[in-house]
């Protein structure tokens, strides 16, 4: 069972390689079906790609965006959105910017993929999960559970560790260990985040927009970010939680700057309003920052503040106070979402070990990478997916 090529992984990477390969190519999936991850993205509505300059989509995958730039750059979202879109996919765009199938269904996606490696015809072996992979005498071998295979190219697109029931447990990460390659720590993300002591459950379903939330360790502040954060019943979630996610960790403070303003002027509009009107009460004066109403009250229960007090009764001590509770309201982190919640992982095969023009190992000639197997994870939007389509394109040319 000879092949030009192997393929470790039927997920949206792998197929994506698959689809554009004009070689003998074998997919070895362990799942008893194919893209398993896919069809339950965007809820499974399947959000592809995101409209806009491919530019625009670099600030979108942290700290490793400048590895992600190339293969972006020859596999752009708008190649992606002619790919499906010229193979019957009728293509919808939210309000975000993020597109999705018309029909809501992630399976139209994965249909398409699958109907273009069968016409190429290429081989796809289901419930068959790899044991070991071995290069000797410039040949790639392969074992399974079901038999052994042999390729001269070898491309590893097994994901990360998110969604562990689809079939993402890391076993990429140990093909590529046997290779020689040094994987970073992989840690959920695009995570909830749950709270220690936290006392605002009756605000689930609240949301802030365009909120930033920065993150303190050991009393130094380590990262801001902007974004819309909600609450819910055990902690913080959105998309300015869940992008950001990737940095925090358990035992951080998170400090969420709840009225878009500094404390400063924040001070200065509170003494203008006293000055001007100092009858008028606490709440109307923080109705101005847009901030929802179960929210203001809720905030000024905890500080013991009447919502109708007038603002000209309150100390100086107790300004102080509100002004840190809507500038800086602070939660202890108690844990990020684990891997079974988490959307994408962060992590995973060391970047400085891998070509960003071919996507092909430095430490072994003949070896590819493509999609979350990487130390790659973008934001939500759509990032994710367009990650894997573009790596798996330049895995494929290599």
């Amino acid at each position: 069972m000879i092949f030009e090529q192997i393929i470790i992984g039927g997920g949206a990477a792998g197929l994506f390689a698959a689809a554009h390969s004009n070689c003998k190519t074998l997919i070895l999936e362990k799942k008893a079906s194919a893209g398993n991850k896919l069809l339950i993205a965007g809820q499974g509505r399947c959000n592809f790609t995101h409209v806009g300059r491919i530019s625009d989509f670099f600030e979108h995958y942290g700290d490793n965006a400048n590895f992600i730039k190339h293969a972006l750059k020859k596999y752009t979202n708008n190649d992606v959105i002619e790919y499906f879109s010229s193979r019957g996919l009728e293509i919808t765009e939210d309000k975000n910017g993020k597109l999705f199938p018309q029909s809501g269904k992630s399976s139209d996606i994965l249909q398409i993929l699958i109907k273009e490696c069968k016409k190429k015809g290429l081989q796809l072996n289901l419930n068959e999960e790899v044991k070991g992979v071995k290069f000797n005498d410039a040949i790639f071998h392969i074992n399974t559970v079901k038999s052994s295979y042999s390729a001269k190219k070898l491309i590893i697109a097994t994901g990360g560790m998110s969604y562990p029931a689809t079939g993402s447990t890391g076993d990429g990460y140990v093909f590529a260990k046997s290779f020689g390659h040094h994987i970073l720590p992989p840690k959920p993300s695009l995570s909830p985040v749950f709270v220690k002591n936290y006392t605002f459950q009756e605000l689930a379903g609240i949301s802030l927009k365009d909120c930033q939330v920065s993150i303190y360790r050991e009393n130094k502040k380590i990262r801001s970010h902007t974004g819309d954060i909600g609450f819910t019943h055990k902690g913080l979630s959105g998309p300015g939680i869940i992008d950001f996610s990737r940095y925090i960790q358990a035992g951080d403070l998170l400090k969420l700057n709840i009225c878009g303003t500094s404390m400063d002027d924040f001070n200065k509009h509170f003494l203008n309003a006293v000055r001007d009107n100092g009858k008028s009460t606490v709440q109307i004066f923080l109705k101005q920052f847009e901030i929802p109403k179960s929210l203001i009250q809720n905030l000024l229960m905890l500080l013991k503040v009447e919502p109708a007090e007038k603002i000209g009764n309150i100390t100086k001590e107790l300004r102080k106070s509100i002004i840190e509770q809507f500038c800086e309201l602070s939660f202890e982190v108690e844990r990020i979402g684990g891997f079974n919640v988490a959307m994408a992982t962060s992590g995973g095969v060391f970047l400085d070990e891998v070509s960003p023009k071919t996507m092909e190992s430095k430490l072994q000639v003949g070896l590819f990478f493509a999609g979350e197997v990487l130390d790659i994870d973008g934001d939500t939007g759509g990032y994710n997916l367009q990650a894997a389509f573009s790596t798996g394109y330049m895995a494929a040319l290599g």
